[in-house]
């Protein structure tokens, strides 16, 4: 199906806690548009996009990859690890899928390192039942690295020996750290640089100025879809901080972590699975911890596609989702994974949090600090039937509608596009 997008640029965010369907949305959308601009996160995201039953999964490269005559660009927000970009490029080749003059990768993107990764084991171990459960890819450790101003950029990898000597230094101060604070083995700089050395070989054809890139693209007319990474609830600014990753995942991350200005962003669509899921740490108000929620997590295929950890699963909850569409400005929805609650009787929606004798239907920055949160939920009619297979609005069953239509209300936001499957073909437009 084709997205009329009348000429605008469009940023794609998820309205939860991530694993909304975001790959196979952008895998849809890119047929409606020229350039696909992944702007932040790292390999510890994962987008499934199922096309005529074959699986793909992408961590870095924008998921418009499966689309012929389009450039897929990773951002300077975007930490890359090369050994995970060059697995993916070798997979995506192997079923046939061209990577080359189309990947664009900003030379300004910050490096992972295998020291990230150790800090990250190590500390999320430390930190027992308090660990946040992140994927342990050395997302969080590299940012860190960033913002302290002691990261390495891509472009770094082609200046060998001005590489070199900041690897040595900052391997050297790592060491320090993983010998006296963890009690662990040091790292070899040289081992790192000979092997980071062999990928600069291998990504440079792909690195660019995607500043540059993306100015020419602007001025040229294209049209540009923004692809984030990650959920809303996620956001290092505004999600359910500490548990929450560590980049801007909002649409007003897609100009930071791309160097564009704001304008340039015409619309911003926002995606919503149908009930809510998580992974890792963190609160999560509608958890179910009973059969049902282990149903939901069968029946939809809720694992990670990083880690494959299983995900939790729980009803929809609409304060988190109202406070997601508020803080990314978002203009029309996309629900996914309708299907996967077709057998429902009744189905609940979260409306508030009850703290005490006071209910909450707008949602507590300091969460996370707030013991006792009991959802409190509206309740509606199941619709029984399969929906699998629905490709026109016509066919939606009246209480599918319903479900939708209050879902818009409570929200204030139209669908504009439902999901009922894992498979590209499985949508239904609503506009």
């Amino acid at each position: 199906m084709e997205y009329s997008n009348t000429g605008l640029n469009a940023c794609l965010v998820g309205l939860q806690w991530g694993d909304e369907g975001k790959g196979k949305i952008v895998d849809i959308l890119t047929e409606s548009f020229d350039i696909i601009v992944r702007y932040q996160g790292g390999s510890n995201a994962g987008h499934t996009v199922v096309v005529n039953n074959e699986k793909f999964v992408l961590h870095l490269i924008p998921s418009g990859i499966l689309r012929k005559n389009k450039y897929c660009v990773i951002g300077s927000g975007v930490v890359l690890d090369p050994r995970q970009l060059l697995e993916e490029i070798d997979e995506l080749r192997t079923k046939n899928i061209e990577v080359g003059n189309n990947l664009r990768i900003s030379e300004i993107a910050h490096l992972v390192f295998p020291y990230h990764k150790k800090l990250d084991e190590l500390s999320e171990s430390e930190k027992g039942d308090e660990k946040i459960g992140t994927t342990r890819r050395g997302i969080g450790p590299c940012y860190t690295d960033k913002m302290a101003r002691n990261g390495i950029r891509v472009a770094d990898l082609f200046h060998p020996e001005h590489f070199k000597q900041r690897l040595k230094n900052i391997v050297e101060e790592k060491n320090r750290i993983f010998v006296r604070v963890f009690n662990a083995d040091e790292l070899s700089w040289k081992d790192i640089y000979d092997e980071y050395c062999g990928y600069a070989e291998q990504i440079k054809p792909y690195v660019c100025n995607t500043v540059v890139f993306m100015d020419e693209a602007i001025k040229g007319k294209k049209k540009i879809l923004f692809e984030g990474a990650q959920g809303s609830m996620l956001d290092v600014d505004f999600g359910t901080y500490p548990f929450i990753t560590s980049s801007s995942v909002t649409a007003g991350g897609a100009t930071i972590g791309v160097g564009i200005s704001p304008k340039h962003i015409h619309k911003v669509l926002g995606i919503m699975k149908s009930y809510t899921t998580r992974v890792g740490s963190g609160p999560f108000p509608t958890e179910l911890n009973d059969e049902l929620g282990e149903f939901l997590r069968k029946k939809g295929g809720e694992y990670g596609a990083t880690t494959g950890r299983p995900r939790r699963c729980g009803w929809f909850d609409a304060v988190a989702v109202k406070h997601a569409i508020m803080i990314n400005g978002v203009d029309g929805a996309v629900l996914t994974k309708l299907d996967v609650l077709d057998e429902q009787k009744t189905i609940k929606i979260c409306m508030g949090y009850k703290f005490g004798d006071k209910v909450y239907d707008l949602f507590p920055m300091d969460l996370a600090a707030r013991p006792g949160c009991q959802p409190v939920y509206k309740e509606v009619p199941g619709w029984q039937k399969d929906t699998s297979g629905i490709r026109n609005v016509k066919d939606i069953p009246l209480h599918a509608r319903n479900y939708i239509d209050t879902l818009e209300k409570i929200l204030g936001v139209k669908v504009e596009m439902l999901s009922v499957g894992p498979d590209r073909g499985q949508v239904v437009s609503l506009v």
